[in-house]
């Protein structure tokens, strides 16, 4: 769904503030609070923000976002990241690829490579690619989640561990800046854990949304993967923390210096 400038605006400076205020909105705007009522109405019923009394927040902490929402959000930034990760795995490689908007986004990229074998709890990904007779797809069993296609649970970590692939391509919902991968669900942390552990090259993606979020449940650590391509770094920490522990650092658009 597009999203009016007025809007991106909205949900960036939620972002960086974690909630905004109705006066505070009209006055940078120069509009009528009403106008602005109407705006973060039309966010929330989208699960962009989430209202509050005055105004609205950005989402975080234990509650994630629809998936349709979360699409939405950083999309020029995942699609460069995509591409970037499809840049590293050359043709006739195996992969996983796990849940996640920025990972479909690595999925999208890579529809023009052949003699892959793509390994994916994911059923948007293996919806997205199994049309291509080039692409092998398997897709694992168990539990499918109705609000983002994910599929989780023991049988899929079980089946995850019957295979050692090249290359594993993983996201997460946050990123602390002590280096610690973050999710919502258990049950999506055991899948991603096995998919890191069988894997010779660990490449995660994530737009730079993900070191102002905060999610309950730890997958790992920065320091157990091998590749780490983000839009943009600006946290010292998580650069020290790639530099220390051997992380290759991608940046799509740096920061200009």
């Amino acid at each position: 769904m597009y999203l009016s400038p007025r809007h991106s605006e909205i949900i960036q400076i939620a972002k960086d503030r974690g909630r905004v205020l109705v006066e505070d909105l009209a006055v940078h705007f120069n509009v009528t609070p009403q106008t602005i009522r109407k705006d973060l109405n039309d966010l929330c019923d989208q699960r962009l923000l989430t209202r509050i009394h005055g105004g609205a927040l950005f989402p975080s902490g234990i509650e994630n976002m629809e998936y349709e929402a979360r699409r939405k959000i950083a999309s020029d930034e995942k699609e460069a990241i995509g591409k970037a990760a499809a840049r590293l795995i050359p043709d006739s490689a195996s992969l996983f690829i796990n849940i996640g908007t920025t990972t479909e986004a690595v999925s999208k990229a890579l529809l023009d490579h052949s003699g892959l074998m793509v390994i994916t709890n994911n059923i948007n990904v293996a919806n997205r690619m199994r049309i291509y007779p080039s692409i092998e797809v398997v897709i694992a069993g168990g539990v499918v989640r109705g609000a983002d296609g994910g599929i989780v649970g023991e049988a899929a970590v079980d089946f995850i561990r019957q295979f050692k692939v090249d290359y594993a391509v993983i996201g997460v919902s946050a990123i602390d800046h002590d280096g610690a991968l973050l999710d919502f669900d258990f049950r999506e942390v055991k899948v991603a854990q096995a998919i890191m552990a069988n894997a010779r090259h660990v490449i995660l993606v994530s737009d730079s949304t993900k070191f102002e979020r905060t999610a309950p449940v730890r997958i790992g650590h920065l320091s157990q993967v091998n590749t780490f391509i983000t839009n943009r770094c600006d946290v010292p920490a998580i650069r020290r923390i790639c530099k220390d522990s051997d992380v290759q650092l991608i940046e799509t658009s740096p920061q200009a210096e």
